[in-house]
């Protein structure tokens, strides 16, 4: 047996694909647009990209690529001794260079079909027979004259023809797009990936934009890859940007979330397997943008207390949460955190540490009825995992009589009560016969 096969490796690896089960069913029938630009596809780990879009693929995931192809384009404007000109950062496009840009633009799309159709045996490829839609699926217009710089073949995209596209992932096709738009008077425009990816996302109402960089994520002032965030601080990272380049794509990525992509990444185009750890691991590779949804996640204060007890009473009354008074209410409003918004309590969740044990206790989530399934439960529980690892905790439980299907679904196991501290084993409400459920705390 060799080294790469030993029963650690082995083990690990069943680990890992059992924990990936949930993204794998998560993604399953899910529309993902990817976003790469000309630099990934000259990167040598290319290769590795494109066996893990044919993974994808197998997995039922709906794919369309958007690629760009700039330093193609610089080549081939540099051997026909055609001087680039930019305004904006976006290129103006003379006769001569619309020439380069369509045979950039061709060559690449050649180039990442035939990578796509590849089965040979021994490969990552291997049976895979995937089918590869592109063609006049994006509709543009001329950009005109701005600022009297007139941008010749330069255009943006007009509209997506969206059901073309729906039809091709119907039939469990990958659809690619270059960045070449095509008028009703049958003109050639030159677009911007980040355009094209944009309105493709936008018009598809895709489940995901997944954008490729140079770099791992979006770093913060340290230089550190930012996991998590939102619209607001991708905003703030784009005003502080230097880079043309970063500048395009954090710009794509807020535009795809405010026009409603709920969930966007980041993902580094040279690290192999990027693409599958961003998508199937708790912890992923690069950095998730969340649509704003305008929340306000905080630990709550006195002054929560009467939004607290109006959003929980009615799980009290059904029986789903053990009723508290407000005067305990308001002696533990330290455990709890909230998420406002406009003033107004929307879900809520508390965390009571054992530290002597190193164990918390979940208890009291609650969405308000007119804002379930936004995840805002699993943003909460989430940000309870995270505050229970600072305090050094190592595993949390819950008692449930109504929800236990949820927290299975976190990752929870069931339990018994001999796995709870002793406090809280004296406090147990037997006629309530609450089911408990554990989880290791990672990260």
């Amino acid at each position: 047996m060799s080294d790469s096969k030993t029963p650690l490796n082995s083990k690990n690896y069943v680990k890992w694909f059992r924990n990936s089960a949930p993204y794998i069913n998560a993604h399953r029938g899910k529309t993902f647009v990817l976003m790469f630009g000309g630099e990934a596809v000259a990167h040598d780990n290319f290769a590795n990209i494109i066996h893990d879009i044919a993974l994808l693929n197998s997995l039922g995931v709906k794919l369309v690529l958007v690629h760009g192809a700039r330093p193609q384009i610089e080549e081939r404007v540099a051997l026909r001794g055609i001087n680039s000109q930019f305004e904006h950062d976006l290129r103006i496009t003379c006769q001569q260079t619309l020439e380069s840009v369509k045979d950039a633009a061709g060559s690449l799309r050649s180039q990442i079909e035939a990578l796509l159709t590849m089965g040979l045996a021994n490969s990552p490829m291997h049976g895979s027979q995937i089918r590869v839609c592109s063609g006049n699926m994006v509709i543009a217009k001329p950009i005109g004259v701005r600022g009297g710089i007139d941008y010749q073949h330069t255009g943006v995209v007009r509209r997506i023809d969206s059901l073309a596209i729906q039809s091709h992932l119907q039939d469990n096709a990958i659809v690619l797009l270059s960045p070449i738009g095509y008028s009703p008077t049958g003109e050639v425009f030159n677009l911007s990936l980040e355009n094209v990816a944009t309105q493709t996302a936008i018009a598809l109402q895709a489940d995901k934009l997944i954008a490729f960089s140079d770099k791992p994520g979006l770093l913060n002032t340290e230089g550190e890859v930012i996991n998590n965030t939102d619209i607001s601080t991708v905003k703030q990272l784009l005003d502080n940007s230097s880079d043309l380049q970063e500048q395009v794509l954090m710009r794509a990525l807020i535009n795809s979330a405010e026009k409603g992509v709920e969930r966007c990444h980041c993902i580094s185009y040279q690290e192999d397997g990027a693409l599958l750890a961003e998508l199937f691991t708790r912890d992923g590779s690069g950095t998730l943008i969340a649509q704003d949804t305008y929340d306000q996640m905080r630990t709550a204060c006195i002054d929560d207390v009467g939004g607290i007890l109006e959003l929980i009473e009615p799980l009290e009354a059904n029986g789903t949460l053990v009723k508290r008074s407000r005067e305990l209410l308001e002696n533990e409003i330290d455990h709890f955190t909230v998420l406002e918004k406009d003033g107004m309590i929307i879900a809520c969740a508390a965390l009571y540490p054992y530290p002597q044990e190193k164990l918390g206790e979940i208890a009291c989530v609650a969405t308000h009825p007119d804002y379930r399934g936004g995840e805002r439960g699993l943003r909460l529980l989430n940000t309870l995992q995270q505050q229970a690892a600072a305090l050094g905790l190592q595993q949390l439980f819950v008692l449930t009589t109504v929800t236990a299907h949820w927290f299975q679904e976190q990752g929870f196991i069931e339990g018994s009560l001999s796995q709870l501290p002793a406090k809280r084993q004296s406090l147990y409400n037997y006629q309530r016969n609450s089911k408990i459920f554990a989880k290791a705390i990672t990260g």
